[in-house]
């Protein structure tokens, strides 16, 4: 039962992901807005989570798994909300700090998790099911934009639904409580309550660090920008954008779940490089001056690509890191994840502004090409650290 409310709360994590992106080309109008504002609106979200995903680790240890869950879906079902009755840009900057805090530490306690105590497959499934949420949050988006204001309604519902994931999480307390007091009985379960600078100085951390913080810059710049590209760039109407970025997110899902069976004979190192092949044909498809499905083809690639990355990445933690300092090294990559998702779309944001939103293949490629570079580096010292040791 436990493993189910995990998998539900991989929903929740993925619904607040995507909406924005897919309702910002309205949203600007309605309040006014300049179009790289959703950028900076981003950064915020992402500040709360790199902040909450740094203290996750010391949070889990004190207050357990379960309990760090439910608050987390709680803060942001709040968020989302304030979000159906914002009436200016400030209140938009305002609600990002809770939505913000609220995912980052449920984000690498159940990663940390799942990394300990359960097999690649479920890393992959589980985050295929944050892939059903980010797909569906801009699929019940798209359904209310065509009307006046329609957007609010779309946020009010995406609200609810966190709102009764809420109440299944406090319904099932009692199985967290209870898997929490088998583990800390078992060995395998202990971790290190490291410091941050602790964990940064164990070998090889950095160029894990460098890997998420340009998977993320590539993820998240795709999945928000990609509206406005089809839009400005396209021609396509919000409506039908805003369906082809929750195509995005559907390739996303589709692949992890995929992944997951290809995970019980391909190791997660193959997995990575092969996601980041595919990343850099979905970026061609977008550059080339072609159709616009191939350009929507070209986003389901990236989708694609993205989907096995991040899951093998999280799960070679205690394999690339040790079991024992799993924990602090996971809430650090969570952080340095979201300093990709923080910096990515208003740095794009802001190169749209003075040139223009045809760069956006340009720049998600460079971020792809990058994190390839850092990770094949890392399996490379990874590799001639197990030749040398005795």
């Amino acid at each position: 039962m436990l493993l189910v409310i995990i998998y539900v709360a991989f929903i929740s994590l993925g619904l607040p992901d995507s909406i924005m992106g897919s309702a910002w080309p309205v949203i600007r109008l309605d309040l006014a807005a300049p179009i790289g504002l959703v950028g900076y609106i981003s950064m915020t979200v992402s500040t709360g989570t790199i902040i909450s995903s740094l203290f996750s680790n010391r949070l889990t240890a004190r207050f357990g798994t379960g309990k760090v869950t439910l608050f987390s879906v709680l803060m942001t079902a709040v968020a989302l909300f304030g979000y159906s009755f914002a009436k200016s840009v400030p209140f938009l900057f305002l609600l990002a700090i809770p939505l913000g805090l609220g995912a980052g530490s449920v984000d690498a306690a159940l990663n940390n998790f799942v990394a300990l105590h359960y097999k690649s497959q479920h890393m992959n499934w589980l985050h295929c099911f944050w892939g059903i949420g980010a797909t569906v949050g801009p699929m019940i988006m798209s359904v209310f934009l065509v009307a006046p204001y329609g957007w609010r309604k779309g946020y009010l519902v995406i609200a609810g639904v966190q709102a009764s994931l809420v109440l299944i999480l406090i319904l099932t307390m009692s199985a967290w409580g209870k898997k929490e007091r088998l583990s800390q009985q078992s060995p395998e379960s202990t971790t290190a309550i490291l410091t941050n600078r602790e964990a940064l100085k164990v070998s090889n951390v950095k160029l894990a660090l460098v890997s998420f913080v340009f998977f993320c810059a590539t993820e998240l710049t795709t999945g928000l920008w990609s509206s406005s590209y089809l839009v400005t760039v396209k021609g396509l109407s919000a409506t039908v954008a805003a369906q082809w970025t929750a195509y995005f997110y559907a390739g996303i899902t589709a692949g992890r779940l995929v992944a997951g069976f290809l995970s019980v004979k391909v190791v997660n190192q193959m997995l990575i490089r092969a996601g980041q092949i595919v990343c850099v044909l979905g970026t061609v498809f977008l550059l080339l001056p072609l159709h616009v499905y191939f350009s929507a083809l070209g986003l389901i690639l990236i989708g694609l690509g993205t989907a096995p990355i991040f899951p093998a990445m999280l799960h070679e933690t205690p394999n690339r890191f040790g079991a024992e300092a799993s924990g602090a090294i996971m809430g650090l990559q969570m952080a340095f994840a979201y300093v990709g998702s923080t910096l990515g779309p208003p740095l794009f944001g802001a190169i749209a502004s003075v040139t223009s939103l045809r760069l956006l293949p340009y720049f998600v490629l460079a971020c792809v090409l990058i994190m390839f570079s850092a990770s094949e580096l890392l399996q490379k010292r990874l590799q001639q650290l197990e030749v040398t040791q005795p």
